[in-house]
């Protein structure tokens, strides 16, 4: 490890000094979702090699011995981090409800959202994936139950992912800024490389799935389109357009590079995002680095969940765009029709007005 640099277990435990009284449950907790962690990301760099793979189905391999590896990392995840004492339950993406610490091991007074491989579509062709988590208190008394996890993403103590790509990188929030950890494999564990990480406030970058485009309410589609006519257009000057169809990925983007990242609400259900071990990590980690998150009409920080997976509409990234994104949202005739999409005036192959 290169001097000076800092490993996550220094990080939390100088984090805890600072404040007198802390019994380093939390610490402990980090250091323990972290090393959940890099074991995910061992299984996803090796997953064809031992028969785990991402959404595909493969027909020559027998059904025991493939397993996607959604599921696999959500096991991980549990069996990791049940047993440390710091929990009283967890909530993932792979499970129907919420599975509380087992009597055997003693019950802490956190509780963890997750999703244990986000965009695991993108294992089969190589493409980044990760996990985002969320941390919780759970309140005093009575045994665990999935009201324990109904609370507005405000109320999260910590929120952070884990990008496997080139480098397996951590991200972390718990309320005093965004730092980011490399893994180091030399040492196996995660150093500081990134800290105090900033989004600017302006961009001229945007990730969004623009196959949807007829499912749009009409700011979004006016947002777009603004953004489209580039410098000729109302906003004079040109943007770039993404979709990775990955989350951790452009958060991380924009994190590093700026930019807004759309998942909207559409006309075949409103929510896209699930709220408790999505949006509101995604939004805390966010805000905490000077950008914005809303659902279109609310802070994300601020919607009350109705069930535990429950989904919402998601824009974030640099301030300023969504901020006017937002304001788009409060003018919902303005902006162009359905008929006016994104390549009915344009082609992909020839200029407009041809």
């Amino acid at each position: 490890m290169p001097e000076g640099l800092k490993t996550l277990t220094r990080y939390t435990i100088e984090e805890e000094h600072r404040h007198p009284g802390s019994s380093g449950e939390f610490s402990a907790l980090v250091n323990v979702v972290a090393t959940a962690t890099k074991i995910i990301a061992n299984q996803v760099t090796r997953g064809a090699i031992v028969g785990s793979l991402g959404a595909s189905e493969p027909d020559n391999m027998p059904p025991t011995v493939h397993r996607k590896l959604d599921a696999i990392a959500n096991d991980i995840m549990v069996a990791e981090t049940q047993w440390t004492g710091h929990l009283s339950a967890l909530l993932s993406e792979q499970m129907t409800d919420v599975h509380p610490v087992p009597d055997v091991h003693r019950r802490g007074k956190y509780l963890l959202a997750f999703d244990p491989l986000d965009g695991s579509s993108n294992i089969d062709v190589n493409l980044p994936v990760g996990t985002i988590f969320s941390v919780l208190r759970a309140p005093d008394g009575g045994p665990p139950s999935a009201d324990d996890f109904l609370q507005p993403g405000v109320r999260q103590v910590c929120a952070g992912f884990t990008l496997y790509g080139p480098a397996t990188m951590l991200v972390l929030t718990t309320g005093s800024g965004v730092d980011g950890f490399t893994l180091d494999r030399e040492i196996g564990a995660f150093v500081l490389t990134h800290p105090r990480m900033r989004i600017p406030e302006d961009t001229s970058g945007f990730a969004i799935n623009a196959a949807n485009e007829r499912f749009w309410e009409r700011p979004v589609r006016r947002y777009v389109h603004e953004c489209l006519d580039g410098v000729d257009g109302p906003r004079g000057r040109d943007f770039n357009m993404r979709w990775v169809a990955s989350l951790v990925a452009d958060t991380f983007h924009i994190l590093t590079r700026g930019g807004v990242y759309l998942y909207p609400h559409d006309t075949r259900r409103p929510g896209r995002v699930s709220l408790l071990y999505g949006a509101n990590p995604i939004a805390f980690i966010v805000e905490q680095a000077g950008g914005w998150a809303t659902t279109g009409g609310d802070r994300v920080l601020e919607v009350p969940p109705e069930h535990v997976h429950h989904q919402v509409p998601l824009i974030f990234g640099s301030r300023n765009e969504v901020e006017r994104i937002e304001r788009y949202h409060s003018q919902p005739e303005e902006g162009p029709s359905f008929d006016s999409s994104l390549f009915g005036s344009r082609s992909l192959f020839r200029p407009a007005g041809r």
